[in-house]
């Protein structure tokens, strides 16, 4: 426990199985402790990070006085009890959170795992006994216990699949390689005589970097990151494979990504600190005032008194006697903070967050789960969220992607209800094919007459899906088929072919076979051309068993529509204005084509593609050439639309949520296209929006320019839209311009390549700041900013925080692609240091935990990648929807409560305190108390505590449906407006005023009132009596006019602390006490002779008249001239209460009912068009599957086979990995051929022949010449085509194409009019709506999620037994 920490590692050395020499490094054991505290380190700890708070010191402090019996007039059990309490509560819960982080933690150290012990079998040993250079065996969907050099495989050369989905979010599956020379080594009894030796870098945190060498039979071999296999990932689609532990426990990148666990305290938590200490200073003042007073008046008047009231005997001046009397008043005076105030705070949360936990409304039914508050003490930091960080995968979507919709040869289909129509009913497949998947949903029947009576197109649309892919098919039984998709998108596409008639079968290195229509036919496959983040798009070439050769593709359209013939320009138009409208309803588009070959042609290609595989230099720039050789004047087919189904209420849950001007940020780590496309569907980004910036610089500069360009756009853009007069704007430019490192007066047109020497020396110089924030934050208008993971990286370095920051904060949503772990956690730590904003974190993976916690408020959505997230979370529920109203009415209850209850405390305790003082002066300063005893040590306890207690825990101003309502209510937590320093003066203002007129009031009436037996009431124990009853009666008034919401509970204790009062009292000034304690209970039968006076009762209705009078005028005067958005919309309940006419439906309600069907749209789209294009591929998925080496065949086929492809595809992808490859630019023109018949061609229509024209031997390929030019075009495509680009600029409007230039995408599309706004919006009261909450707006621009009505049940990508 106690042992050295290790020196920092300079380099890592692992022998294979020997334990011996490998603990000689003293590396990490594979035990991993998320926990903060253990059994000997808990109290010191925990008692520590309790004094950090400053209350818990000064009620310290204020015990060790009470022990001095010279200076207090109170005992010290009164201080000590309390403060044992509070300490001992926060304990508890402390300890409660960190037991069930020791559970997780004996959970997965106690996992078992096979290691193979040198000379022996395999063991089994659990994970936390796992050491560096073990070999472990690992076996099919089991989790990964370390970081791992893969050694060996059951798959072929060593290959394995394994899901990411902890690591980077990811559930697509990746391949991973072991090295050639170890992949033999399957056997255990070779596997113990292993003794290799790796060197490689130390532990650190990045995912997706690997570097080291192996060292075993006198060579070495270089190690990379595609030899790894990483904790958290698990083993899918592979039956066994064996990996050497290189770095364990605490040292693995999963862990090096998880963050610490931080103690966590609310912003109120905070100020209370501040105010703590004012309060304290507040305190000194008074007491000194009173010490000087002391001595003065024992100088002045004292001294008189010395025969019969001498000093005590420590007491020999009146120096001394003012220095014991300011510590006795401190003491006194000290219940302005009483120790009660944070029992009762801890005692609220609690009560909040039971509230959360039994939230009916936050319970999901289908998986059985309940909303959980995992910690009491962040509640009221809920109500005060300003940015939301959100995972993508499993967060707001469910990655399961659904074929909805599709267009083919200018026929969309899908389309099949209307809002406010039936359900559809979804299509049979079965008695029309006997291979269908009975998971798979369609609603369209006219597609599948198409397929029945026979249409061309249709059959060569579904021919495509089923041939176009990499899809690797495995058949359990006759006809029982599971795919093993690398992404869901393809094994939704492939799943879509097989249900209308054309069944992807299976596969070798070189055939398709499918069964088209129920007929058996097996394509020749020539070619994969792979996909890439470049090309974004892949094809096939195939030979059908007639011998035609056919180029089969998919794509982005933005690409391939640029590469067909011209003659398809009408069935391009319309089938644009399709795509424009799949990605309007958030879908996922592809755009199909196809082209016939000659054998010709297909020779001529296929010898220059041989020959730019086998070049040395510059290999895949010449093979993406030939690929655009081939991939030109095709005809299109049509597209497809599949849905990346959200989570439910998704889109609803984000537009109320921006309503609420929380800002959201997606921070993922799939690809922009992907995250892009959600930020569509969920309503992140929208047509609507004024510009979406794209950030993909690779360098500090390019990022920096990108940066500043977006700025000057932004402030550009404000200028168009107001028109504000160029006098006003010139300090904003003048910021901008500083900002972009301009001197004044320079022009934009320095930043690019025409800037000449001046621009460059500009931007060599040392980076200007940016703008000031607060210019930034003025600027109007609706902008998106989307960024790279390599692109953050360097906006997160020291000297770009703040353009990053200054840019992104003014942007209404913010989506991160390909970040890690770690650079997740860094976002949100730089929005929490440069902006005070109350952040909120929320993900469901292992990924997303440094994440969570470093946020203010983490929150764990428990789903289907474990329950890392949840465990590391303080909140936890199963929905995205559920955090709406977490935040808008748990949330902003929590605020609203705990702030209403922070200021009556406050407020009564000076009230009550405060009156001491002014007695001081009437007392001769001698620290006499006004009240009784008991009454001190029962105000705060007995009399005044429950009804605060209840207004703390049950008081609201409005009910949750209206909050969920009207998201506007958020924002006065956002901006602290219930209770901050200002409000606190307010409060001590108001109790300050009360003790002033409940002891002045009294005073002067008693000076010169007599009973009615002519006896004077001027006496110490009527005053008292007299003071204490009007303070009571008075504070309970205070809290019933507080009070916004009365329960059972309200009434119980404000009327029975009341009457409580006056039993008690009449109790403790009885002659049976008396007469028991006579020297304890010193005010006998006070109570009774003062409560019978008239005089008093008018004494004490005077006081309460004089303290609650101002108060109701002020509030009536604020109500009337200056009200509150709450006191608006409770006014509204009423009238519409008293009117007794239904609403028929609530504005939240309608919202969430259109939000049923995908089509039911807010309102109408804006005109801009954009791509839908997505695709979660990954490359080298072609050359794995033409290698052949993922499949199982007999060495004789795999020689045949391997001659194809010399180059390794895991060489491709380490190449690509460390390669920067500059971004694609489209082409302006194309070849084209003679332009062919609007009818398609059906490709087979007989049985299969394997076809093997193109294998070669290996000298034949050798003597192939390198020389030739991979450019060179065949002789009958020499023919130029206009460009397509010429053409769709001449027929397409100006402003209606959104436009990608200089990584900006722009919508000019303007904003939606009144007229768009959905007919369902049942409300009487528009003009209020649109005046105070901007319904219309956000009406015409919002769109439900995704429909369940035509939305297909999903079918899982990868079925694993």
């Amino acid at each position: 426990m106690f042992r050295k920490k290790p020196p920092p590692e300079e380099e890592r050395r692992v022998r294979a199985n020997d334990r011996e020499y490998n603990e000689k490094f003293q590396y990490a054991s594979n035990c991993i402790m998320t926990s903060k505290y253990n059994i000997i380190t808990f109290l010191p700890v925990n008692l520590f990070e309790q004094f950090q708070e400053v209350a818990n010191t000064y009620f310290l402090f204020l015990l060790i006085l009470q022990l001095i019996p010279q200076i207090s007039s109170l005992s010290w059990f009164t201080t000590i009890v309390p403060l044992a309490l509070v300490l001992s509560i926060t304990a508890v819960k402390d300890a409660t959170d960190d037991y069930f982080r020791h559970k997780s933690d004996n959970q997965v150290n106690n996992r078992q795992s096979q290691v193979l012990i040198r000379g022996s079998s395999l063991q089994k040993e659990k994970w936390m006994n796992v050491r560096v250079g073990d070999i472990i065996k690992l076996e099919n969907n089991q989790f990964v216990a370390a970081d791992l050099l893969l050694l060996s495989s059951s798959e072929p050369h060593g290959l394995c699949y394994i899901e990411t989905a902890e690591l980077d979010g990811e559930t697509n599956l990746k391949v991973r390689q072991s090295v050639s020379v170890t992949s033999a080594l399957g056997d255990p009894n070779n596997l113990a005589l292993f003794n290799g030796e790796v060197v490689c870098e130390p532990p650190n945190n990045k995912l997706d970097r690997f570097c080291g060498t192996l060292y075993w039979r006198e060579r070495k071999y270089n190690l990379t990151n595609q030899n790894m296999l990483l904790r958290g990932c698990v083993l899918r689609n592979t039956e066994t494979c064996y990996g050497l532990v290189i770095f364990a426990g605490p040292d693995t990148k999963l862990m090096q990504n998880s963050g610490r666990t931080k103690f966590k305290r609310t912003s109120i938590d905070r100020l209370m600190n501040t105010l703590v200490l004012w309060i304290f200073g507040f305190l000194v003042c008074m007491g000194v005032i009173l010490a000087v007073g002391n001595a003065v008046w024992e100088r002045e008047v004292g001294s008189l008194f010395q025969i019969y009231l001498p000093w005590d005997p420590p007491v020999d001046n009146f120096v001394f006697s003012a220095f014991l009397s300011f510590w006795s008043y401190v003491i006194i005076l000290n219940t302005v903070v009483p120790i009660s105030l944070y029992v009762s705070v801890e005692v609220i949360r609690l009560g909040h967050s039971y509230f959360i936990n039994w939230d009916q409304k936050m319970f999901c039914s289908q998986c059985n789960t309940a909303a959980e508050a995992r910690t009491t003490t962040l509640n009221e930091e809920l109500g005060q969220v300003e940015y939301i960080f959100s995972d993508k995968t499993g967060t707001l979507t469910q990655n399961i992607m659904t074929f909805n919709k599709c267009s083919i040869n200018g026929q969309t289909y899908g389309e099949v209800t209307e809002p406010l129509g039936p359900q559809p009913k979804k299509l049979d497949f079965a008695p029309f094919n006997r291979l269908a998947d009975p998971n798979f949903s369609f609603y369209d029947e006219t597609l599948l007459e198409s397929v029945k009576v026979g249409d061309s197109h249709t059959h060569e649309f579904f021919r495509l899906l089923s041939l176009c892919h990499t899809v690797m098919s495995e058949e359990k039984s006759e006809g029982e088929l599971v795919y093993k998709a690398q992404s869901p998108d393809e094994g939704a596409l492939v799943t879509a072919a097989r249900n209308f008639g054309f069944v992807f079968r299976s596969r070798t290195p070189g055939t398709i076979t499918t069964t088209e229509m129920g007929r058996p036919v097996t394509y020749t496959l020539l070619a994969i051309l792979d996909f890439n983040n470049i090309r974004k798009r892949m094809s096939v070439i195939v030979r059908n068993p007639e011998g035609r050769i056919r180029l089969y593709c998919k794509g982005a359209d933005i690409v391939l529509l640029e590469r067909l013939h011209p003659c398809n320009q009408k069935l391009m138009n319309v089938t644009s204005d399709h795509l424009h409208d799949y990605a309007a309803d958030g879908l996922r588009t592809l755009a199909l084509a196809y082209r016939d070959l000659s054998e010709d042609e297909w020779e001529a290609w296929s010898e220059s593609h041989r020959c730019a595989d086998k070049a040395t230099d510059c290999r895949e720039d010449r093979l993406a050439a030939t690929y655009e050789q081939i991939e030109q004047d095709m005809m299109l087919l049509g597209a497809t639309a599949i849905e990346d189904k959200l989570q439910e209420g998704v889109p609803e849950t984000i537009a109320v949520l921006s309503l609420a001007n929380i800002k959201i940020w997606v921070l993922t780590g799939d690809k922009q296209e992907t995250a892009v496309n959600i930020g569509y569907s969920c309503k992140m980004l929208t047509d609507d929006m004024t510009e979406v910036f794209i950030i993909s610089g690779h360098t500090v500069q390019s990022v920096r320019q990108e940066l500043r360009r977006a700025r000057e756009r932004m402030i550009e853009h404000s200028r168009t839209r107001d028109g504000v007069k160029e006098e006003r704007m010139e300090g904003w430019g003048e910021a901008c311009y500083m900002g972009n490192g301009f001197k004044e007066g320079q022009g934009s047109d320095g930043i690019g390549g025409g800037g000449g020497a001046g621009g460059e020396k500009q931007l060599q110089c040392s980076p200007p700041p940016p703008p000031p924030s607060h210019l930034m934050d003025n600027i109007p208008g609706e902008f998106a900013l989307v960024i790279n993971g390599h692109s953050l990286a360097h906006a997160l370095e020291a000297d770009m925080e703040m353009e990053f920051v200054s840019t992104a904060c003014t942007c209404k949503a913010v989506i991160c692609c390909r970040v890690t772990p770690l650079q997740k956690a860094q976002v949100v730590e730089l929005i929490k240091k440069h902006k005070k904003a109350v952040t909120l974190a929320i993900g469901d993976g292992a990924n997303d935990v440094s994440m969570i916690k470093s946020a203010h408020i983490g929150v764990g959505i428990s789903g289907q990648e474990g329950i890392q997230a949840v465990l590391a979370s303080d909140y936890s529920f199963s929905q995205f929807r559920f955090l709406q109203r977490l935040l808008l009415v748990h949330g902003r209850w929590s605020y609203l409560r705990m702030c209403r209850f922070l200021c009556y405390f406050f407020y009564k305790n000076f009230a009550f305190t405060m009156v001491h003082f002014w007695f001081g002066f009437f007392c001769g300063f001698s620290a006499q108390t006004v009240y009784d005893q008991y009454f001190i040590t029962l105000y705060n306890i007995v009399y005044t505590s429950l009804p605060v207690l209840a207004m703390g825990i049950f008081d609201q101003d409005v009910p949750d449906q209206r909050s969920l309502e009207y998201p506007k209510l958020y924002e006065p937590g956002q901006l602290n407006l219930l209770f901050n320093k200002k409000e606190f003066f307010i409060c001590i203002a108001q109790g300050i005023y009360t003790s002033v007129v409940l002891f002045f009031v009294p005073y002067a009436i008693m000076c010169g009132a007599t009973q009615s037996t002519g006896v004077p009431l001027a006496d110490y124990q009527t005053f008292a009596v007299t003071t204490a009853t009007a303070l009571v009666i008075v504070v309970s008034v205070q809290i019933a006019l507080d009070t916004g919401f009365w329960t059972v509970f309200n009434h119980v204790f404000v009327w029975g602390s009341l009457g409580s009062y006056f039993t008690i009292m009449l109790a403790l000034h009885s002659q049976t006490l008396f007469r028991i304690f006579p020297n304890q209970f010193h005010f006998v039968g006070s109570a009774q002779s003062t409560l019978l006076q008239p005089v008093v009762w008018l004494t004490i209705a005077l006081a309460t008249a004089i303290c609650i009078v101002p108060v109701l005028a002020i509030r009536f005067l604020k109500l009337d001239l200056k009200p509150q958005l709450s006191d608006t919309v409770r006014h509204t309940q009423l009238v519409l209460q008293k009117k007794r006419k239904p609403l028929g439906c609530s504005v939240g309600a309608a919202w969430r009912g259109t939000g049923s069907m995908s089509e039911g749209r807010l309102g109408a789209r804006g005109g801009s068009r954009r791509s839908g294009y997505a695709f979660a591929h990954q490359e080298g998925f072609g050359e794995l599957i033409t290698s052949g080496k993922n499949m199982r065949l007999s060495s004789l086929a795999l020689a045949t086979f391997a001659s194809r492809h010399s180059s390794s595809w895991i060489d491709t992808l380490r190449r690509k990995k460390h390669t920067h490859t500059p971004p694609s630019t489209s082409e302006e023109g194309s070849p084209a051929p003679s332009c062919v018949s609007g009818s398609v061609p059906t490709l087979s229509n007989s049985s299969s022949v394997l076809g093997g024209s193109q294998d070669t031997t290996i000298e034949e390929e050798t003597g192939t010449t390198l020389a030739q030019d991979p450019q060179t075009v065949p002789a009958s495509s020499s023919q130029t085509a206009p460009t397509l680009a010429t053409h769709s600029e001449a027929e397409q409007p100006q402003d209606s194409p959104q436009t990608l230039s200089a990584g900006v995408l722009t919508s000019k599309s303007g904003r939606c009019h009144e007229g768009d706004s959905s007919g369902g919006w049942m409300f009487t009261l528009g003009t209020m709506q649109e005046a105070l909450f901007g319904w219309r707006s956000i009406a015409a621009r919002t769109g439900p999620s995704n429909s369940p009505g035509v939305a297909c049940d999903a079918k899982e990508t990868i079925h694993i037994e």
